[in-house]
């Protein structure tokens, strides 16, 4: 055995890290693992060292934290360089949503614009290791875009199954820039989630979506930099979308890990926010997880419109490790939180919005407290699903009104812009 090694949630068999494999024998998921001394054994100014250096690891958000995140040879890392996204305050945002103390992650920063690419410069590094030569996915669009980007630089075949109709065109553009063979499948995520596994085993085909647990190394990121961003002083709560669940899997076992190797004096707390239409981890959270419901999912964020996340399990585990807690808000709820964020400067796809909305609502419900210091993560760009914008938010203009056809004299510019100065 290496120092790390791939441990099966539920039976907890292990198994090799160079070996292909997307479950244990079991059924269940797969976790990356290794000796908590060896995480005890790093420090946070290892990392803060690295910051301002030049080189493309040290730049990446991801690769900065490499000793905790995979071991592997220079030469097989497929890095852009990601992560390294900022943290926003935005006074406009706290007042809206009750929270005097609140922060942004702007994962739309990333390279491809969605957090996908913090856990596929990891997956696809690991796919170099294994000397696969395709890797696939299924996708609502930010995991295909991010997959196609990546394996493009790794000089691998990409192939990515879609839900026919259900997916931004500015998203699947972006896998069609980068070389990837798309299928649009007749069925919901869900279905191309089915097929996209039977695919990958049947052809031997490197699987890379969040059941792999390298792109959970990589994800985990988010909150190890959101705690580097605040000088290793963690906030009481990071609030962040949840869909198929691989992120609230990812930043729970991040916090953990960074509490257990004496890097935090303190757990924060997760706060995953389901679209209402698409909420089975809400449904089961309210039940005590006494059940696993599956739902037709719609919703206006498509990034998280998914009825059987695959990372049920294990986002499960890390809700219960951090006291967290799981919510659902409106696609109304949405759009309105959506507003706010574009109009404060910063932007973001729907699903990002899911954040700011369910933060509001616990504070409005109390369980955020007034003192709180809370973070929430925006996980991909306002570009991602621009047709959004249009869709307007309820009790407020129509984003087309803003549009106004004027002739060419200076005279009817003027009038158009009567009462806006």
């Amino acid at each position: 055995m290496s120092d790390e090694w791939l441990e099966c949630i539920g039976c907890h068999a292990r198994y090799r890290v160079d070996q292909i494999r997307n479950g244990c024998d079991c059924g269940n998921l797969l976790s990356l693992e290794r000796p908590k001394e060896a995480l005890s054994a790093l420090a946070p100014a290892l990392f803060d060292a690295r910051l301002g250096r030049r080189d493309p690891l040290s730049r990446s958000g991801v690769w900065r934290f490499r000793e905790g995140v995979l071991n592997l040879q220079e030469g097989q890392i497929v890095c852009h360089p990601e992560g390294g996204t900022h943290l926003y305050r935005r006074l406009a945002l706290s007042q809206w949503a009750g929270i005097d103390d609140l922060d942004f992650k702007h994962e739309g920063e990333n390279p491809t614009g969605s957090f996908k690419d913090r856990g596929m410069t990891v997956a696809v590094s690991q796919a170099v290791r294994l000397g696969t030569k395709a890797v696939a996915c299924a996708s609502t669009g930010n995991t295909s875009s991010s997959l196609a980007a990546y394996a493009a630089q790794a000089k691998r075949r990409a192939i990515v199954l879609v839900p026919s109709g259900k997916i931004s065109m500015s998203k699947m553009s972006q896998a069609l820039a980068y070389g990837a063979r798309c299928l649009k499948v007749d069925g919901d995520f869900d279905v191309a989630m089915s097929l996209v596994r039977q695919l990958c085993e049947h052809l031997g085909i490197y699987l890379v979506n969040s059941v792999n647990p390298f792109r959970i190394e990589g994800q985990k990121t988010i909150a190890w930099e959101i705690l580097q961003d605040l000088d290793w002083h963690p906030p009481d709560w990071i609030v962040l979308p949840a869909g198929n669940l691989g992120n609230t899997s990812a930043l729970g076992k991040a916090l953990r890990e960074a509490f257990e190797a004496g890097w935090i004096a303190k757990l924060p707390r997760l706060a995953a926010v389901q679209a209402a239409t698409a909420n089975p981890f809400f449904q089961s959270y309210r039940a005590g997880f006494a059940t696993r419901p599956k739902v037709k999912a719609e919703t206006i964020a498509t990034a998280i419109r998914i009825g059987n996340p695959v990372s049920f399990e294990k986002a499960k585990a890390e809700i219960l490790s951090t006291r967290g807690v799981v919510t659902e808000v409106t696609d109304a709820e949405i759009l309105l939180a959506k507003r706010e964020v574009d109009r404060a400067g910063l932007g973001c796809e729907p699903a990002s919005a899911c954040s700011l909305a369910g933060a509001k609502k616990l504070r409005a419900e109390g369980i955020i407290k007034p003192q709180e210091r809370v973070v929430c993560v925006l996980t991909g760009h306002l570009l991602k699903d621009p047709e959004a914008v249009l869709q307007a938010a309820p009790g407020l203009e129509d984003a087309r009104d803003q549009i106004v056809e004027v002739g060419s004299t200076l005279a009817e510019v003027e009038a158009a812009l009567e009462g806006c100065l």
